[in-house]
Formats: C-alpha cells, sequence, structure tokens
C-alpha cells in the first residue's frame, strides 16, 4: 500500500472511488488549502500493458502528433500526469501510454476514427471522456439522446470485440458554471444536456463493467469547497490543477478496482 496526500472529494463511483472531504488548514499568516490524507493502491496492471486514452481538447491539450518526439508526445492533460506518477512508481511495470484525444471532437468523431486511433492500437485498458462538445456544438438544441448512445456502445463492443480481456474506464462529460455558460438560460440548457449523457455513460459502465468516474460530481464538489474558478477557466477547459483532479481521482478508482479483483 502506498501513502499519498492528494487533494480528493467527498464522492464515490462504481469504479470503488475513495475520496474524503477538503480542510482548509491555517498556517502562521495565511490561509492554506489542505489535502486530505488517505491510503491507496497502486493499480494493479500486467508488465507492458498499453493504456490509451480517448476524448476531446481536455484529453488532448496538444499531445505531439509526431510520436517520436518524446518531449511533447503526451500532451499536458491528466494523461501525462498519469503516465509520470506511474512511471515512477511503477517503473518496473513498463507501462505504454498514449493521448488520442483530439480537441472538437463529439462521440460520432470518435466513432469514424475508432478503427485507426483504438482498434489497432491494441490497448489493455481504455479511457474515454467525451460528451461536452456534444453539447456546445448542438448551437441551444437538445442531444439527439439515442444516436450519442448508439456511437459510444459501438465503439466500446468494437474495442472488446477485438480486445474480449480490454479493461475500461469511462468518465463522465462535465462543466461549471462561469463565463459563457453563466447566464441563466444558456447553464439550464448546457448542464441539462450534460447531466443526460452523464446518466448514459453510468448506464454503460454498467453494462459493459467498466470503472466509472462520476467527473461531473468530483468537479461540483471541488468547486463548492473552493471555488469553481480554481478547476476550470472557461466552464469547460480543466486548468492544471483541474487535470491533477482528474488524474488523482482515476489513479484511485482504477488502483481499487484492479485490487478487488485479485
Amino acid at each position: 500500500m502506498i501513502r499519498r496526500k492528494f487533494f480528493a472529494t467527498g464522492l464515490t463511483t462504481s469504479g470503488a472511488l475513495a475520496c474524503h472531504g477538503i480542510s482548509s488548514l491555517w498556517g502562521a499568516d495565511q490561509k492554506r488549502i489542505g489535502v486530505s490524507e488517505y491510503n491507496f493502491n497502486l493499480p494493479k496492471f500486467k508488465n507492458g500493458a498499453r493504456l490509451l486514452f480517448q476524448g476531446d481538447s481536455i484529453t488532448d491539450m496538444k499531445w505531439g502528433r509526431n510520436q517520436k518526439d518524446r518531449n511533447h508526445y503526451l500532451g499536458h492533460s491528466y494523461v501525462f500526469l498519469l503516465a509520470s506518477r506511474l512511471g515512477v512508481d511503477m517503473a518496473e511495470a513498463n507501462l505504454e501510454f498514449f493521448n488520442r484525444g483530439v480537441s472538437g471532437n463529439k462521440v460520432s468523431d470518435l466513432r469514424k476514427r475508432w478503427e485507426k486511433d483504438a482498434i489497432e492500437m491494441n490497448p489493455d485498458w481504455l479511457t474515454i471522456l467525451i460528451g461536452v462538445n456534444d453539447v456546445s456544438q448542438g448551437r441551444g438544441q437538445p442531444v439527439d439522446l439515442k444516436k450519442w448512445e448508439q456511437d459510444y456502445r459501438h465503439i466500446l463492443n468494437e474495442s472488446l470485440k477485438a480486445n474480449p480481456k480490454l479493461q475500461i474506464v469511462l468518465m463522465d462529460p462535465f462543466v461549471l458554471r462561469m463565463t459563457r455558460i453563466s447566464s441563466d438560460e444558456v447553464w439550464k440548457y448546457w448542464r441539462g444536456e450534460i447531466e443526460k449523457l452523464g446518466g448514459i455513460v453510468a448506464q454503460l459502465a454498467k453494462d459493459f463493467n467498466a470503472v466509472h468516474i462520476e467527473t461531473q460530481k468530483i468537479f461540483d464538489q471541488a468547486a463548492r469547497e473552493v471555488s469553481a474558478q480554481n478547476w476550470i477557466w472557461d466552464g469547460v477547459h480543466p486548468l492544471p490543477q483541474g487535470h491533477e483532479l482528474i488524474a488523482r481521482n482515476w489513479l484511485q478508482a482504477v488502483g481499487n478496482a484492479t485490487n478487488k479483483k485479485t
């Protein structure tokens, strides 16, 4: 068991996400935002496991399309943070990390490029975070939920058909109320559609026995404890600490899920 001090939320997910409340600690002359201490188990991966992360700009974060350029090949999202941490804590496992998020993508875009950017990569672990562009590009119109779920189910089915042993992590799309989505009308639309998509993700996680990370609830609580602006700068895209929040919850959920199986 590894002991770490993480910033975490008091939420539970179906991937056994264990989090604790945020506390504020006073320093000698200033207020500091504290971190809650908890125990967690490192994930159990087979040696040389391939971890693929798929999604939109939140995952993308300018990962280098030239994979020979090892300075930039993972970008600077939560994927980079996970690779750096596990590359130290599990150096002997020889894990491989791949970022294939594409800015602006909707779930239908994932479906179009799935063979090349997912199936052919033959991952052992697949993580998906998608949905916010289906809302933002809808121009105020409701998302076609039936089509959205069909596309999502298709890529999951195709992935498991190619690799029946594939392990899946699904994260809910999320938004926080600020800037362009702060007015009552706009916020009602955005949050309402995001909630609907999150419900579909939850059902897919059950149907495909995936680790489910309730990212919207995680950011909601973090925003209540500190402020929305501390985590996301435009209502959609996380700041560095927002990506760290995703990474820590991913690590804890996957660590708990894999250790439960043994």
